[in-house]
């Protein structure tokens, strides 16, 4: 899962960028509207955090480009403590969600969960398809109530796949919500990563659907 943080105060970017990254997401950076708003447009991510008082392009012109433009990211907005009308202004332009600074980057993350839940149409923390469970909240993965041990980008793979299970996904879709912008993005790095995990749980949870991608279905082994 992949994470775009557009803040200019340079210390905050950082201490948000260590955080979500040791929660176990990708994140990408942008110090200013002008590079936010082409990273939102050109890479895939599956929430952004964006600051409204930005050099370049403001925080709340750069939601309205997107918007107008049909890119539909969840967006979490930070507004300063006590301005109800920088809230009122972010919602009417777009956003999902706020959250007031000073703020603890423990509820940022909470949003952001629950901001990537609601646009995969999911509403428990906890994912799960009768064998697999996968807590967003801890990164805790159990295949039939046994913990199992993944890498970051084995878990990345498993946590994409369990937010939209029931649809096909393709390799390029997984690489470009799994490596940030400027990696080498190879796709051919998936089949590793869907190649181990199924060892780790079961060959047949994530099953191929030839010439398309990869599933997981929300009913596995039902009858």
């Amino acid at each position: 899962m992949k994470i775009l943080i557009i803040e200019d105060d340079i210390n905050l970017a950082r201490q948000l960028q260590t955080s979500i990254s040791k929660a176990g997401y990708t994140v990408d950076m942008a110090y200013d509207g002008e590079r936010g708003e082409f990273l939102g447009a050109t890479e895939r991510y599956d929430a952004v955090i964006l600051d409204l008082g930005l050099p370049k392009i403001s925080g709340l012109n750069v939601l309205k480009i997107w918007r107008r433009n049909k890119i539909t990211i969840p967006v979490l907005i930070l507004t300063a403590h006590d301005s109800w009308p920088e809230k009122v202004a972010g919602f009417d332009a777009g956003a999902d969600d706020y959250v007031a600074k000073p703020f603890h980057v423990e509820e940022v993350l909470a949003r952001l969960r629950a901001l990537i839940r609601r646009s995969a149409g999911q509403s428990s923390p906890v994912l799960e398809n009768n064998v697999v469970q996968l807590d967003t909240r801890s990164n805790a993965v159990t295949f039939e109530n046994t913990k199992i041990n993944l890498t970051n980008y084995e878990y990345q793979v498993l946590a994409y796949m369990m937010h939209h299970q029931n649809k096909v996904i393709s390799r390029t879709e997984l690489t470009e919500h799994i490596y940030g912008e400027g990696s080498e993005k190879d796709s051919n790095t998936i089949e590793v990563f869907i190649g181990r995990l199924r060892r780790k749980l079961c060959s047949s949870v994530i099953q191929t659907v030839k010439g398309r991608g990869y599933i997981i279905r929300e009913n596995y082994g039902s009858k």
